[in-house]
């Protein structure tokens, strides 16, 4: 845990490692970055189910109504890590939001996708498909792929 920061246990006088933000936090801070972008992409409920990892829909919906009630797993927050990197290496390639914000449903010829938009890769269900779609994008922009 070279991230977590240290704190001494007054009781033990033991160094434990102290994980900064919780789970819940993060889970909420991602939720509602979610729900954001999913907005300025103009996505389907369906849509954004699929992308969360397909949880129950009345799960979806508790999510949406109160984020800060919700305590996801490691796979959904996998999988907001990856679309709030796809949002923000697109604010970065496409610096005009329009563009930005409907990159993912034009089609595109780029090898990963096959003349289709990225948003069907990403839709495929698997957090590897959005893996893919990030790593094009950052290696568009220059970064590490």
């Amino acid at each position: 845990m070279s991230h977590a920061a240290r704190v001494t246990s007054a009781e033990s006088g033991r160094i434990a490692p102290r994980l900064a933000p919780a789970y819940g936090e993060m889970s909420a801070a991602g939720l509602r970055a979610f729900f954001r972008i999913a907005e300025a992409w103009s996505l389907s409920t369906e849509e954004q189910i699929i992308l969360l990892g397909t949880p129950g829909r009345s799960t979806f919906f508790k999510w949406k109504q109160t984020p800060e009630s919700a305590r996801l797993g490691r796979d959904t927050l996998e999988r907001l890590s990856l679309i709030l990197g796809i949002y923000k290496a697109l604010q970065i390639l496409l610096p005009e939001p329009t563009a930005a914000d409907t990159w993912i449903k034009r089609a595109n010829n780029a090898p990963p996708f096959g003349g289709r938009p990225a948003l069907d890769r990403m839709l495929a269900g698997n957090v590897s498909d959005l893996v893919a779609v990030r790593q094009y994008l950052d290696a568009m922009r220059g970064g590490w792929a």
